[in-house]
Parts: structure tokens; C-alpha cells; sequence
């Protein structure tokens, strides 16, 4: 008897505690602002270039793969059940910048003191900035933990230094996962992994994947 009581008490329990969570969560709007940040990797090094390295004749080459990214997006609510496909599920519009810096080494022109200051021994900052607007679709509505998926999206980034055709655009696209955690009314923190492939329009390999953290403010 006291097990069937018990039982009967906790099935309440989830009950509330589920219908409260729905309740919590019904006049969110779901758009947020965020600000992440975290590893990031290239899949292939630019040593041994032009604008890199001076094609490694400066004896040290900008060749790193590991460095950090960070950057900030914003959210926007599409639809709350993808259009009447599934429930508690959310569609949302991702429009995000991120900065990405690689790598930083001194080149064999940097050293030769053709004006004042040249000197100084400083390195050429290997970086990318990129752009994206991704589809992201996020799953169990009403709950605090919420994990989502970027099927695809569209990236276009800028590479610096430029390649040794001297371009630096480049266009690919992305896929992303990820955990977002209603931490406290509309402040929300969250964990955030993507690999993104280009398409390599400047002669380079500019494929990188991120892995990270981020804080939002949702509105």
C-alpha cells in the first residue's frame, strides 16, 4: 500500500513539475542574443605561403592548427512546432560573426628594418573572420536543458593574410550541435560544436571546426 502510495505521489510530482515547466516557459518568445567563444581548429596549416611565412625562408613558419574563436549571433524564432511537423520543437534563424586567430609568427620581410620600427619583431597574425546564416532546430520546448542541431548553413569568410593569388574571400557551408541551458529567467548558457567546409575559393584549405561555450540573453 505504501508503495502504490509512493508511486501515485511521485507520478503527481512529474506531473506538476512537467506542467509547471510548460508554464514557465509559454510567453517565451524564443529570440536571443549570445556570445560564444572556445577552441577552434583548421583542418590544414597556411605555413610555407607567401603572406604567411615568405614560403618558410623566413625560418619560422606560421603553420599552427590549434588556436581560439570568438564571436556572438543572433537567434530568431522561425516557428515552435516546424510548421505543424513536430511538436515542442523549434525552428530558429541563426545570424552570427565569429573571429578566428591561429596563429602569430615573426617573417624573414619583418625582420629587415626598412623603416623605423620594423624592428620590433612582430608577427603576422594568421586569422578568419566568418559570417553565417543558418537554419537551428531545437528540441524539447518547455524543458531547461535543450539540445539543437544546424543541419546546414551557409558561411562566408574572409581569410587574412590574403592566399598567393592574393585573394581572401571564400564561401562554404556548416553544421553544428549543441546544449542550451535556461539558467536563470532569460539568461541562458550553452556548449556549441560546428565543422565548417569552404568550398577553398582563395587556393587554400580553409576548412576549421570549433568547439566552445556561450552566454545568451533571450528576448
Amino acid at each position: 500500500m505504501r508503495k502504490k502510495f509512493a508511486l501515485i505521489l511521485l507520478t503527481g510530482a512529474m506531473a506538476l513539475t512537467l506542467a509547471s515547466a510548460h508554464a514557465a516557459w509559454a510567453d517565451e518568445t524564443g529570440n536571443m542574443v549570445s556570445f560564444r567563444g572556445g577552441w577552434a581548429g583548421l583542418a590544414s596549416d597556411r605555413g610555407n605561403q607567401a603572406f604567411t611565412d615568405v614560403f618558410g625562408n623566413s625560418g619560422v613558419r606560421n603553420d599552427n592548427t590549434n588556436g581560439y574563436y570568438v564571436g556572438g549571433a543572433l537567434d530568431v524564432v522561425l516557428s515552435k512546432d516546424i510548421w505543424g511537423m513536430m511538436s515542442q520543437t523549434w525552428a530558429l534563424g541563426e545570424i552570427g560573426v565569429e573571429f578566428k586567430h591561429w596563429d602569430s609568427n615573426v617573417t624573414a620581410l619583418q625582420a629587415v628594418p626598412l623603416v623605423a620600427g620594423a624592428g620590433a619583431q612582430r608577427g603576422v597574425n594568421l586569422t578568419m573572420l566568418t559570417v553565417d546564416i543558418a537554419p537551428k532546430v531545437m528540441f524539447l520546448e518547455g524543458y531547461r536543458l535543450r539540445p539543437w542541431i544546424i543541419p546546414v548553413g551557409l558561411d562566408f569568410h574572409v581569410i587574412s593574410p590574403p592566399s598567393n593569388a592574393t585573394t581572401y574571400l571564400d564561401v562554404g557551408v556548416q553544421f553544428g550541435a549543441g546544449l542550451d541551458y535556461r539558467l536563470y529567467k532569460a539568461f541562458h548558457i550553452g556548449l556549441d560544436a560546428r565543422f565548417h567546409l569552404a568550398s577553398n575559393q582563395t587556393g587554400t584549405a580553409n576548412d576549421f571546426g570549433t568547439v566552445g561555450a556561450y552566454v545568451g540573453i533571450s528576448f
